[in-house]
């Protein structure tokens, strides 16, 4: 039985809220913990389908995670070389995260590893993490159209490299990293575009040695990690579709409280600014490897841009609900240079594209970027093909439709956003739930 959203128009949404915890942090967390010596505590951990993969997964290669009273989760950390051999393949669900980080950590391991997912991850494609993980020396193969099952089988070395990044992608990067722990040998990774560096930041504050100097990181393997204790800040990403909604409603106004600002994940904010967002950053500090700060939003006329294409690295999980903004700014938003939105859960260029002329919004597609025009949505029914990130852009655009919006296939909400639903309708969205 699928699920649907149905939304309504509605007068705005406001409140003083808290998002789930950061999905990329989650992952990392749960990741690094577990090749580390002791024991660590993750607060914050979010608790989504993605998430609770990778958990399922290290708990399969021998790792004890118990959930505790409180809602924290207790890590028992094996060290580098303390994962245990699972004859069962490696399910990674939906998760994108978990399998191309968790490639690269396992083609460092004496054992056999297959990595699978469902049918939505076995058509992304995997050549991009094994092409670089193949030249440090990794047994890995494909499918024949270079997809998952990912099948990695032990070597006697992983070799250090210096790779020029090909896609400004952290998915491919942090593959990277996690492979040259196993390494003996200094490993250096040259981005094109800085791309977001929580698997660095985890790395240091657990103990190990990565320098990032302009746009060159380097790898030292040789320190052990040592558990500690994380604390895991609001997803920027989650939060981006309250701000978005509270900008296009009227008299609305949110506080969105410990949200996680890495510079290298904050490009959404900026876009939203130079189309005349009002969004202010208070209580700034710093929490353990990360910055954190709460968000005030206001209702605000916005005007189309051209994107900087310094942003869009930045702001690539932000796409689908920027482009929600696009069409309620007036005049054309003009995105190029990003063709990397049609390799997520679904291409998130022609999906966007084709939901929004559902609505009536005029938009120009490209091979690698799309311009909308600003105008009114009139209601229609979206395939969001599975993609939550699709889903829940066309759940915020209902809140200012002359008619209702139904999106179809809103399952996937739950892989980064479990609680978006509630969450949303107590914040004023007049949404409901069903199934086809």
């Amino acid at each position: 039985m699928l699920e649907k959203y149905t939304v309504n128009p509605s007068v705005n949404i406001s409140g003083s809220i808290c998002v789930p915890g950061d999905k990329s942090i989650s992952h990392r967390s749960l990741i690094l913990l577990s090749i580390s010596n002791g024991i660590g505590v993750i607060s914050g951990l979010l608790e989504s389908d993605d998430c609770m993969a990778t958990l399922k997964i290290f708990k399969m290669l021998g790792v004890t995670i118990t959930k505790n009273i409180n809602n924290t989760y207790t890590v028992h950390g094996k060290g580098l070389n303390g994962l245990k051999k699972t004859n069962n393949d490696l399910d990674c669900g939906n998760s994108g995260t978990s399998m191309r980080l968790l490639a690269g950590l396992l083609a460092g391991q004496k054992f056999n590893s297959s990595l699978v997912g469902d049918e939505s991850l076995f058509k992304r494609p995997m050549e991009r993490i094994s092409s670089p993980l193949k030249m440090m020396g990794a047994n890995i193969t494909l499918s024949k159209n270079n997809t998952a099952p990912i099948l990695i089988k032990p070597v006697k070395k992983i070799s250090g490299i210096d790779y020029k990044m090909k896609i400004d992608s952290a998915q491919i990067k942090s593959s990277i990293i996690l492979a040259s722990l196993y390494s003996s040998e200094e490993t250096n990774i040259y981005e094109n575009m800085p791309t977001r560096d929580h698997t660095e930041n985890m790395i240091n504050f657990l103990g190990g040695n990565i320098i990032k100097s302009e746009n060159i990181i380097t790898i030292n393997p040789k320190n052990k990690l040592v558990s500690k204790d994380i604390d895991i800040p609001g997803d920027i990403s989650s939060a981006m579709f309250i701000i978005v909604g509270c900008l296009i409603s009227k008299e609305s106004e949110v506080l969105i409280k410990n949200v996680g600002l890495n510079k290298l994940r904050t490009g959404g904010i900026q876009i939203l600014k130079m189309m005349g967002a009002s969004i202010k950053i208070i209580n700034k500090k710093t929490y353990g490897p990360e910055i954190v700060g709460d968000i005030v939003v206001k209702s605000s006329l916005l005007e189309g841009i051209d994107i900087p294409d310094k942003y869009i690295a930045s702001a690539i999980d932000e796409f689908p609900i920027l482009f929600i903004a696009a069409a309620n700014a007036s005049g054309k938003t003009l995105l190029k240079n990003a063709k990397e939105l049609r390799f997520k859960e679904s291409d998130r260029l022609l999906t966007m594209s084709n939901g929004l002329s559902e609505c009536n919004i005029r938009n120009r597609l490209t091979e690698d970027g799309i311009e909308i025009e600003g105008g009114n949505f009139t209601g229609g029914t979206i395939d969001s093909y599975g993609d939550h990130r699709i889903a829940m852009s066309f759940a915020i655009a209902g809140l200012i439709s002359k008619k209702p919006i139904t999106i179809l296939n809103t399952k996937n909400v739950s892989t980064s956003f479990p609680g978006f639903y509630n969450l949303i309708k107590d914040m004023g969205l007049n949404i409901e739930r069903g199934n086809v």
